[in-house]
């Protein structure tokens, strides 16, 4: 009997001082990478290896993510062939109508202007101008007539449009391989525009000048229930659950989760964006796929300006129908100068104290804001999180460095999160951007951690997903320090 007792004290001893070996192996590990890390950073930073650091270390999510951004025009122009679709070799744009497509098709090889992506990818030239169209490619490396590059990032989607809603499931397969590969878990993509009814009528009761609160809640009542009774505007839902459905078909697995948003387009009429706004909330009530509305296109268009504080009413209304919607609203991508100085001091504070916003996409012209410390300080009590895009906020805006906001974010506490807006228009990765902010911005690795963990806590997921992708998280990074710490030498620990 004493001997089992015995036995069982060696047994409970021999257990604990494993558990307390293997618990002190963790915070050794984790305590190495720190050291690493440093070494990495600091001036000047060794941009190579920080570049396989990052590649290699856990990433939750990326929650700024542009669908039909973030695909690649290489990949645009296969499935311009598959579509049986051509692309003109002097304006760059595909001709989607068939007849059109066989009477290029008719000519001689040598007088052909609209081509197959083959045969354009087989032209060099030719090819590598289409890549300087269709996204952002040799911008800053050559002296050619360019236009400004907001509007060279924007107009990209007019050129690769014809395609961009085409074989989703493989563009979705593409960008969670690449994911993948960079230790990325979890993507929540704007991905296709939401379903529209515009009317002409109730674009002029919307526009009506001075047009009381009062009056714009009863015309959006009256909206609405019009809409719900239209039968198109239904099918169109339907339809577009359906269409994610399909597309997300095999993308989440136990490396890779993907959550889908309905965006509306703030640049038309009031009535479209309306209807676009009413479907984005219904899908999002309808479907656990769909997680988010948000609204985007170019800010300092006239359009956008002009109906910005529409739009906010709009969602007022909308998030109090429908409370447990979240929303992820484009607010403040405007920087000195590509609008007048007032149209910089209310866009972020309307979309959080009158939209309601969940999170704030770019919010770059922050320091013009009015009451900007007050609206910092609701945005940190309220946990209301930024989506930091640096590439691309420093080719559209041309905000870099010390002039981006990030910086004023960390100061007052705002919360943040690192992602990527457009990578297939920019070309650059997620990784990339936690490079740009390690680089530019003075941070440590406990900084990056949680910056991982922050996309994943803020990201608009139900919370067993939530759990799940935490504890994943947990596990990833205990690998990666592991992995680490033993590859460096031993002097260098």
């Amino acid at each position: 009997m004493q001997t089992a007792v015995n036995t069982r004290r060696i047994l409970a001893a021999a257990l604990a001082a494993a558990f307390a070996f293997g618990a002190q192996a963790k915070g050794g590990n984790e305590d190495i990478v720190k050291r690493h890390f440093a070494s990495l950073v600091a001036s000047p930073a060794k941009t190579a290896e920080l570049t396989m650091f990052m590649t290699m270390m856990p990433k939750g999510g990326d929650l700024h993510h542009h669908y039909s951004g973030a695909i690649y025009a290489e990949q645009y122009l296969e499935w311009v062939d598959r579509q049986g679709y051509c692309v003109n070799k002097t304006n760059f744009r595909i001709t989607s109508d068939k007849a059109a497509v066989e009477a290029e098709r008719a000519k001689p090889n040598g007088l052909r202007t609209c081509v197959s992506g083959a045969d354009l990818v087989a032209d060099n030239d030719t090819y590598r101008k289409l890549l300087q169209k269709w996204s952002t490619l040799d911008f800053h490396n050559h002296s050619a007539d360019q236009a400004p590059p907001d509007q060279t990032f924007f107009d990209t989607f007019g050129y690769f449009g014809p395609v961009a809603s085409t074989n989703t499931n493989e563009g979705l397969r593409t960008l969670k391989q690449r994911a993948i590969a960079e230790n990325l878990a979890y993507i929540e993509t704007i991905f296709e525009l939401a379903p529209m009814t515009p009317d002409e009528a109730f674009d002029k009761l919307f526009t009506t000048p001075n047009l009381p609160p009062a009056q714009l809640e009863a015309y959006m009542t009256h909206f609405a229930t019009v809409l719900e009774n239209i039968p198109s505007f239904q099918r169109g839902i339907t339809d577009y659950i359906a269409n994610v459905e399909k597309s997300a078909a095999g993308i989440d697995d136990e490396r890779f989760t993907m959550r889908y948003q309905p965006y509306v387009l703030r640049f038309l009429s009031p009535s479209a964006v309306f209807s676009q706004m009413l479907a984005s909330f219904k899908l999002a009530q309808a479907s656990p796929l769909i997680v988010g509305v948000n609204i985007v296109g170019q800010e300092s268009l006239h359009v956008s300006m002009r109906d910005y504080s529409l739009h906010m009413q709009m969602f007022r209304f909308l998030k109090a129908k429908y409370p447990d919607v979240k929303t992820a609203l484009h607010a403040g991508e405007l920087r000195l100068g590509i609008v007048p100085p007032e149209g910089l001091t209310f866009h972020i504070g309307e979309a959080v104290n009158v939209a309601g916003a969940n999170r704030i996409g770019h919010g770059i012209d922050i320091a013009h804001e009015r009451n900007a410390l007050a609206l910092m300080k609701t945005m940190r009590e309220r946990r209301i999180p930024v989506e930091v895009n640096l590439t691309s906020n420093e080719f559209i805006l041309g905000v870099k460095n010390e002039e981006h906001p990030v910086e004023l974010y960390r100061r007052y506490g705002v919360p943040f999160v690192l992602s990527t807006d457009d990578a297939g228009v920019t070309r650059h990765s997620l990784s990339n951007e936690y490079v740009l902010f390690a680089t530019r911005y003075k941070t440590d690795y406990a900084e990056v951690k949680k910056l991982s963990y922050d996309s994943i806590r803020y990201a608009f997921l139900a919370d067993s997903d939530r759990k799940r992708l935490l504890k994943q998280l947990d596990e990833r990074f205990a690998r990666f320090e592991a992995e680490v710490a033993g590859a460096l030498p031993a002097g260098k620990q």
